[in-house]
């Protein structure tokens, strides 16, 4: 390790890439602080006595031969209470404390604590004298917001005996439990965020992360602890998908990452999300949630910190024992941003001008997902799950980014251009996506949902594709071409598309729907196909089946409050039954 004594001086600038010479003694990965305007930077290679640094802040103005400073650490985030609710930038600095502090434009090299060092917190110890800590042991509990514990953990690869616990209010850095051994502990730690936390044991994927969207947790499920990618071209609906999971979905802490999206779309992020509350807990939404704030318009550099900064704080909550979920929007920026800093290196580009090493820091990213044994005493389970946003140029997706996440990642929903453009939302095409995750969700949906949910949700598959192949007939003949019973699947895969998978992201009753009245809406869709069909193969015309008035309350089904629907379903099956048996001749 080198001292913050340690200095260099700037010999080459090169965009966000800096070279300096002198500093014989730094590491790779070490923060510096470079130039007079003290910049942070990370160094990402070394050659003898120069080392090339990348810099997350605006080079411009630096001149050769400034000093720069060593600290002897990597890039590093303070872990403690007060982190949720908050806004960062790409390398957690607090960007409300930095308003305050120096208004909307923020000066270069400007900083502040990330968790505030004069609150005080009351601090509720869960250890005795003489008890024998293990590394990832409670400490003591604060309620960092109303209902929502944050457990102090002791820091990895620590342990001792208490010798003295003080209980009351403290800051996050006041000693709170004192080791036999004279080391002290705080409610706050820091923890390098290239280096993923420890846990006792992986553990295979069981449960599902719910998300609240019918198309995704009736048709591509993903697991608590697991990944996905949602690749889609400009205008399909990323981030308004992105942002309906943080609303939605049944994770107990969001970390959203804006690892370098378009300024308007973080400003719409930062000016709602505090203004909405939890559909499912009715509190506000900031409350559970972790906002890192990065554009397309800051450098380069701040965008792959960012993605480690918040997978960091994503793991400190599942090591807490909650269930986490990264949202990052867009990884695609990040990739550029790598590909940037390669170039400038002069480093042998692979595919489209990528880093050869593309694939593995995609890799290395997804696999710190997943559903763990936390480190200490007792069994206490957490998870991180990931969800990254790709942006492939043109809605290729045989680009790079957009192979390389596919080969990583358990479910793939991609984004149709051409549902985006007939308003149809979430615009997930359900024929080029799929899950990985579906079998192992069996048992657990047979156990807590019904064992019919599996064969409903195949059924309703089934449906969807014979649909999509009379669809092409039909442009062919015409829809007089078809045989009774077939206008009948038309007629299903339409009411599917329109009134199970679409959904209406601003109708408070529409933009979630639990998996209970998931399930009662496919039930009802698939005896609407029955009872179809089998009068329309006894004579009756399909005109005559949708003219009755009871198909209009299929259509309104997804806006009744789920604990109306089992009776609203009812009451359709009875009148719809009773109509059609009426018609058949």
């Amino acid at each position: 390790m080198i001292s913050r004594n340690d200095q260099g001086r700037i010999f080459k600038i090169a965009g966000p890439a800096v070279v300096v010479e002198g500093m014989e003694t730094v590491q790779l990965g070490d923060i510096v602080f470079v130039g007079d305007a003290h910049l942070m930077a990370e160094v990402i290679r070394v050659e003898r006595s120069r080392a090339v640094l990348q810099v997350f802040e605006d080079t411009t103005g630096l001149r050769v031969g400034e000093p720069v400073t060593g600290t002897g650490a990597p890039l590093s985030v303070e872990l403690g209470p007060g982190l949720l609710g908050q806004i960062y930038d790409g390398v957690q600095r607090p960007l409300e404390s930095l308003l305050a502090m120096q208004g909307a434009f923020l000066a270069r090299g400007a900083s502040a604590p990330a968790v505030s060092v004069d609150r005080q917190w009351d601090f509720v110890p869960r250890v005795r004298v003489g008890d024998q800590l293990m590394p990832g042991a409670i400490i003591g509990e604060v309620e960092e917001r109303p209902g929502r514990m944050h457990r102090v953990l002791v820091p990895p690869a620590v342990t001792g005996r208490v010798d003295h616990v003080d209980a009351g209010r403290h800051t996050v850095h006041d000693p709170v439990v004192r080791l036999s051994d004279g080391r002290s502990l705080a409610m706050s730690q820091r923890w390098p965020v290239k280096v993923g936390r420890p846990f006792q044991e992986k553990l295979d994927p069981t449960e599902p992360f719910l998300t609240g969207q019918r198309v995704l947790d009736a048709l591509l499920p993903i697991c608590r602890g697991g990944t996905a990618i949602i690749p889609g071209g400009f205008g399909t609906g990323k981030t308004v998908l992105e942002q309906t999971l943080a609303k939605c979905a049944n994770a107990e802490i969001i970390v959203y990452v804006g690892c370098g999206e378009r300024g308007n779309e973080m400003t719409d992020v930062l000016s709602e999300f505090p203004k909405l509350d939890d559909p499912v807990t009715g509190r506000p939404l900031m409350e559970r949630t972790i906002l890192i704030a990065n554009t397309s318009n800051m450098p380069v550099a701040a965008r792959e910190a960012s993605v480690y900064v918040g997978l960091t704080m994503a793991e400190y909550y599942r090591d807490m024992g909650y269930h986490v979920a990264l949202l990052a929007d867009s990884t695609s920026r990040w990739a550029e941003a790598l590909r940037e800093i390669s170039s400038r290196l002069e480093e042998m580009p692979g595919e489209e001008g990528y880093p050869t090493y593309l694939a593995s820091r995609l890799a290395g990213f997804y696999e710190r997902s997943g559903r763990v044994r936390c480190l200490g005493d007792g069994d206490r389970i957490g998870s991180v799950t990931i969800v990254g946003a790709v942006s492939p140029p043109g809605g290729d997706y045989s680009e790079p980014v957009t192979q390389c996440s596919q080969r990583t990642t358990g479910a793939f929903w991609a984004l149709d251009a051409s549902l985006a453009y007939r308003r149809h939302f979430p615009a997930i095409s359900w024929s080029r996506s799929y899950s990985l995750y579906a079998r192992r969700l069996e048992p657990w949906y047979a156990e807590h949902l019904s064992r019919d949910w599996q064969d409903s949700v195949h059924a309703v598959r089934e449906l969807l594709q014979r649909d999509a192949e009379l669809q092409e007939v039909v442009q062919l003949v015409g829809p007089e071409g078809l045989q009774n019973h077939e206008r009948v699947i038309l007629e299903t895969g339409r009411a599917i598309r329109e009134d199970f998978l679409q959904q209406n992201a601003t109708s408070p009753t529409d933009m979630h729907c639990v998996l209970a009245k998931q399930h009662a809406m496919l039930r009802t869709l698939l005896f609407f196909h029955r009872v179809s069909s089998e009068a329309a193969r006894k004579g009756v015309g399909v005109e005559k089946i949708l003219a009755l008035p009871q198909r209009e309350l299929l259509s309104r089904m997804k806006e009744v409050p789920a604990a109306e629907i089992e009776a609203y379903v009812e009451r359709f099956q009875r009148e719809f039954e009773e109509a059609v048996r009426q018609l058949v001749p």
